[in-house]
């Protein structure tokens, strides 16, 4: 396999920029799915409660000239590209415009730690299909030399559920959070870790529960506790079919009938606070919590952290060198370079809902 790349792609779900955007962000999410409207609709109020307006783009902007800055110092040499599963810049655009600034081969930073279907094997299909989509149409009257594009090909690095550059800064950022928690109730404050819920049958082809377990242990342990809990949030599935579980919203209520009064929200199955996170959590869980009596701090996600930031870094340098340091902390060791053909296998009925 040659290591020669020339470009970075970001990948990454997408979200509305304004009202008059989430109606139609929300079909491309659901299309070709039986969801009822009205299940859409419950989502887009969620939108609405913000003005319209996602902040994973702004976040995955941030995080892009986070990147490029820390390219520009350190190296390699490479431009950065972003695009999105479900709203602009999608991903048929962003190949296109690649092809046509000459890229040829790049790497893809898919913003998704752990490995599943929704998180990393589905946008390795979306990825194909945008190749296929430019191979397909001919080039834009504005690029030259005029004719058909060539898609660029795209590898995929590897996910980071337990790189040091992911868990460190979720480390430091839990620590902040426990001294926010009085001195005296701090040993006692209930640790939960969250990420996304996914259907059972996803779950069952693929390490996501592994990855997320293992990344919340090793967290747990760098802040000196043995004691946490594991929570899933974000459910979007018809009742009837089984997803993982407990839900966040009945271990506050397990932490609240144990009489503890301080609950620490982890979210580290997200990497930046975009909807699920504000929403979800500082606004639904809060609530809750509001109600039951629980003072509740949630930890700030791992975001522009320049850890975090070197860590992609050190991700492009692994993919391009002959002898890689393949960093990883914990007994799972780095995951694997290149996704087998059955990796993370899934029929979807119902498509994730992750904004």
């Amino acid at each position: 396999m040659s290591h020669s790349y020339d470009a970075l792609l970001v990948v990454s779900f997408g979200g509305p920029d304004g009202p008059e955007d989430v109606l139609p962000f929300l079909e491309n999410v659901l299309r070709g799915r039986n969801v009822p409207r009205a299940r859409m609709l419950e989502v887009a109020e969620h939108y609405y409660h913000f003005g319209g307006r996602s902040p994973i783009n702004e976040q995955n902007r941030q995080l892009i000239a986070a990147i490029e800055r820390e390219l520009a110092e350190h190296g390699p040499q490479l431009p950065v590209y972003w695009g999105n599963r479900n709203w602009h810049p999608l991903l048929p655009d962003t190949l296109r415009r690649m092809s046509a600034d000459g890229v040829r081969r790049a790497l893809a930073f898919v913003t998704s730690a752990f490995s599943s279907y929704s998180g990393c094997r589905q946008y390795r299909e979306d990825i194909a299909r945008a190749q296929a989509a430019v191979a397909a149409d001919g080039s834009p009257a504005d690029v030259q030399p005029a004719g058909r594009l060539s898609p660029p090909d795209v590898d995929k690095l590897r996910v980071f559920f337990n790189h040091p550059g992911f868990i460190e800064p979720m480390i430091e950022h839990t620590r902040a959070a426990l001294q926010q928690v009085p001195s005296d109730r701090r040993e006692m404050a209930a640790l939960i870790f969250t990420a996304h819920s996914i259907p059972q049958s996803m779950a069952d082809g693929c390490r996501y529960e592994a990855h997320f377990r293992e990344a919340s242990r090793l967290v747990a342990e760098g802040v000196g506790r043995t004691d946490w809990r594991l929570a899933y949030q974000s459910r979007s599935g018809p009742p009837r079919q089984p997803w993982l579980e407990p839900d966040i919203g009945d271990v506050l209520r397990d932490v609240h009938h144990s009489g503890v009064r301080d609950a620490l929200v982890v979210p580290i199955g997200f990497i930046s606070d975009h909807m699920e996170v504000l929403y979800d959590l500082d606004t639904e869980a809060r609530r809750l919590c509001d109600e039951l009596g629980i003072d509740m701090v949630r930890a700030a996600t791992v975001g522009t952290h320049p850890r975090f930031v070197r860590m992609i870094r050190e991700l492009i340098d692994e993919r391009m060198s002959e002898f890689p340091n393949q960093l990883a902390l914990g007994e799972l060791g780095p995951s694997h370079d290149i996704c087998p053909d059955d990796c993370c296998l899934y029929t979807p009925r119902v498509p994730i809902i992750r904004p």
